[in-house]
């Protein structure tokens, strides 16, 4: 840990980079220390550590060994769903990791070959992923989510030597079969793997285990038995460690490349100097491994600095309750949480009064954090004054790998601020832009922009496309990474992102953003959740309207709620705002990760065609918004 404070510290990651981040690179091991700290590439991208060689399953597993911390508790694996809990030293971690590398090794996986994996939340997910850090091949993980379309277009784009997969996956009482979705999207892919390695699951709920092809399928666990364990083999910190495509405006998955070096320092300043956990603690990322999230925070971040991490095999909700957070935290004795606003959310509205915390012992947690979308401030209020510890909203994407604004609060002793993701982390350069690319002052919202060079850790570029990259990332502002938000900063540093640059809207001429507009809705104690939209308007251009989600027991009337709401916003923003339309909905649609489909509902209202993206929680759902905006008038002709 540094000893200057965060303005010291901050100050010399900006200005001194080179020095800064040689400086934290010493505290991983390398085979080999890198000399060229910072360095641009021959299409103009910056490498970070270029000559370094080091490995990251290495840092992950072995290096504590080494230490003399084999018997220390790696991963905890907790599945409500199959009652299940198990728990892997780093020892245990790394015999089954290094069998399972000798394994690929057999079918034909070396360093700089792809391999994709689409598992469920197992502990074999984290298996693979490691095992292909140990042989410096490239792993994908694509979420289970995914319906075989989207699987197809990620396998045509990583071209896979091998694809790890698992016989079925488990949400709440369903059963998701992962290998039938894989055989559908092999059908349709026109690359194909030399293999596909498939774990089988125990038989559940009567489902029996999916038939094997000959010469294509092998036996996950028989393949681990027949192997010979191999030693982690040397990558230039350069070298990519996993693809994870994010979608694009065209459709096409963009695949965003983590090399590494810079991926490893990164991790390990993020772990002791944001998270401010400690080597031996419990680290808990309440996401999904097919997520960036799951990727630096439930594998690489923890296990690189020691921690025992927690693999996560449930819900917030009814897996069996709403206490099942609390219930986790107690049984394993969690000190630092992750998870996402929504995950909170849909605790409030099953137990808006916090009976079932009561039930549980959570004197272990210091630090709650949240991010992957933004935090209003209600949510963010009730969960402070819930658990009692503090509350962490900060803000980063899957480019970016770590996060870009938070409270370093293994360095900062600064209070969060209600609707803020906090303060610039070390190394990011972060500014408000105008749409000239000027940078703007306090309380001017505009683009919300990073100054080249984005620090270790972040996209190295998208797969096999320098272009791409360059023209979806850098060529809105000349010397900025643009992260395709809109936000606002005060006169303390602290930054305010109101949602997706797409999410400003234009009501008569004057640009307003629908993220504050949610902020003050959902202030109501009657309302659960909410989205505000944006829907063409024949004489202001555009108009808002709210779709909000009532807590459960709520007796008010829908035109009471409407008035109450309208009223609101008109209190809050003026009437300039023109805020008319209120519509009690029962739920919003979401993807499985718990982003609100925005973009969807407004080209609905708009009469525009739109395409609903494979991770959909319910699809029925959109039917049900539409016979809503249907009845109150708001759907265009030919809304479809």
């Amino acid at each position: 840990m540094d000893t200057k404070n965060y303005d010291e510290l901050y100050k010399e990651s900006i200005h001194h980079p080179v020095h800064f981040w040689n400086r934290q690179a010493n505290h991983i091991h390398w085979y080999k220390f890198p000399h060229q700290t910072l360095v641009q590439n021959a299409n103009g991208l910056y490498n970070w550590f270029a000559d370094g060689e080091l490995n990251t399953c290495y840092l992950a597993l072995d290096d504590h060994i080494q230490k003399g911390n084999g018997n220390q508790t790696a991963l905890i694996y907790d599945s409500p769903v199959t009652k299940t809990i198990k728990q892997y030293s780093f020892k245990d971690l790394r015999n089954s990791v290094a069998k399972l590398a000798g394994g690929l090794r057999k079918l034909g996986v070396e360093k700089g070959d792809t391999v994709v994996i689409y598992m469920p939340m197992i502990p074999q997910a984290v298996m693979a992923m490691l095992a292909c850090a140990r042989l410096g091949a490239v792993h994908s993980v694509v979420f289970g989510g995914f319906a075989p379309h989207e699987l197809a277009l990620r396998i045509d784009d990583a071209k896979p030597k091998v694809i790890i997969s698992a016989s079925y996956g488990i949400e709440f009482d369903k059963v998701l079969p992962y290998k039938p979705l894989l055989n559908k999207a092999l059908e349709e892919s026109t690359h194909q793997p030399n293999y596909c390695l498939i774990y089988q699951r125990h038989a559940f709920m009567g489902v029996g285990l999916p038939e094997m092809k000959p010469g294509l399928d092998i036996d996950f666990e028989t393949l681990i038995f027949e192997s010979e364990p191999v030693d982690c083999v040397p990558v230039l910190a350069t070298d990519p460690l996993y693809i994870l495509y994010t979608s694009g405006t065209t459709g096409k998955p963009k695949g965003i490349v983590r090399d590494n070096g810079g991926h490893a320092v990164a991790m390990k300043f993020s772990m002791d100097h944001i998270y401010n956990v400690r080597p031996g603690e419990v680290f808990w990322a309440a996401s999904d491994v097919g997520w960036v999230v799951g990727h630096s925070y439930i594998v690489y971040g923890p296990l690189i600095h020691g921690c025992t991490t927690l693999l996560y095999e449930g819900k917030p909700i009814k897996t069996p309750d709403a206490g099942a957070f609390w219930r986790v935290i107690e049984s394993h004795k969690v000190n630092v949480m992750f998870t996402a606003p929504t995950a909170i959310r849909a605790i409030k509205k099953e137990d808006p009064d916090g009976h079932l915390f009561k039930n549980y012992n959570t004197n272990s947690l210091r630090q709650l954090f949240l991010a992957g979308e933004r935090c209003d401030p209600p949510t963010y209020e009730w969960i402070y004054q819930l658990i009692r510890k503090p509350v962490i909203d900060h803000w980063w994407q899957t480019e970016s790998g770590w996060p870009m604004l938070s409270i370093m609060t293994g360095i900062d002793g600064s209070l969060p601020k209600s609707g803020s993701a906090g303060r610039p982390v070390c190394g990011y350069n972060i500014q408000i832009l105008s749409e000239e690319g000027q940078e703007l002052g306090a309380g001017q919202e505009g683009f919300v922009a990073i100054k080249l060079p984005l620090p270790p850790g972040t996209l190295k570029t998208l797969w096999k496309d320098d272009d791409g990259y360059k023209s979806n990332y850098l060529s809105t502002f000349d010397g900025y990474y643009i992260s395709g938000d809109g936000g606002t900063k005060d006169e303390d540093n602290y930054f305010f992102i109101m949602g997706r640059i797409d999410d400003v809207i234009n009501v008569s001429g004057h640009r307003l953003s629908t993220g504050e507009m949610e902020e003050i809705v959902a202030s109501h104690p009657a309302i659960a959740e909410c989205a505000v939209i944006g829907i063409e308007d024949e004489l202001r251009g555009q108009r808002p309207i709210g779709l909000v989600v009532l807590k459960d027991g709520q007796n008010i009337k829908p035109q009471d709620l409407e008035t109450t709401c309208c009223n609101l916003v008109r209190d809050k923003i003026g009437a300039i705002a023109y805020f008319k339309t209120a519509l009690v909905v029962k739920r919003l649609p979401k993807t499985r990760s718990g982003k609100i489909l925005r973009k969807a509902m407004r080209q609905l209202a708009d009469g525009k065609s739109f395409v609903l993206p494979s991770t959909i929680d319910d699809p029925l759902i959109m039917d049900e918004i539409k016979e809503k905006m249907a009845e109150a008038g708001l759907l265009k002709v030919n809304a479809s």
